[in-house]
């Protein structure tokens, strides 16, 4: 009994840690597989197996109600401690090339996701191309503010000087 309440409230810590969860069926995948799964999202999450009461429990005592119905079946959970986008990437990516890991749902930014919602979550582009693409919109922004600013500065430098050029002319 001890065992069980130590496992409910790591998984609890867990869950209230995250930056989001992802909900997984594993069913038929090997001990392999499940280990380059682990690996493939090491980065980004952890990926824990337990059993569907004692995470559902946890999952309720950390304000989670929301995934009880996903607590079925042989089910896995990926902690994200990172990028939720890259971890919902990498089981995506691992689902294709094996079909037995179903994504059931998950939860993120305090509400529940589908699995649609997950594969959507997917498409996403990563955090970093997105910061880049930015950067990008921001640094063409003031190369044009720049320009804006200094348009009637090099328009005034270029009538000074033709000014200057058609004196010279009749001076002559």
């Amino acid at each position: 009994m001890a065992t069980k309440d130590a496992a409910v409230v790591d998984l609890q810590k867990k869950f209230e840690e995250s930056n989001a969860v992802l909900l997984t069926e594993y069913r038929g995948l090997s001990v392999g597989q499940m280990r380059e799964l682990r690996n493939g999202i090491r980065e980004h999450a952890s990926y824990a197996v337990a059993k569907n009461t004692l995470t559902k429990l946890a999952a309720n005592k950390a304000g989670i109600t929301e995934l009880d119905e996903h607590f079925t079946g042989p089910t896995a959970v990926a902690f994200i401690d990172g990028d939720p986008v890259a971890v919902a990437k990498g089981l995506r990516d691992f689902a294709k090339a094996n079909p037995q890991l179903v994504v059931k749902g998950g939860y993120f930014d305090g509400n529940p996701l589908s699995a649609d919602e997950v594969k959507k979550l997917a498409d996403l582009e990563s955090r970093e191309v997105l910061l880049a693409k930015a950067a990008a919109a921001m640094k063409a922004k003031l190369f044009s503010a720049a320009y804006m600013f200094s348009a009637p500065a090099l328009g005034l430098a270029r009538a000074a000087g033709a000014l200057r050029d058609k004196k010279e002319q009749s001076d002559q």
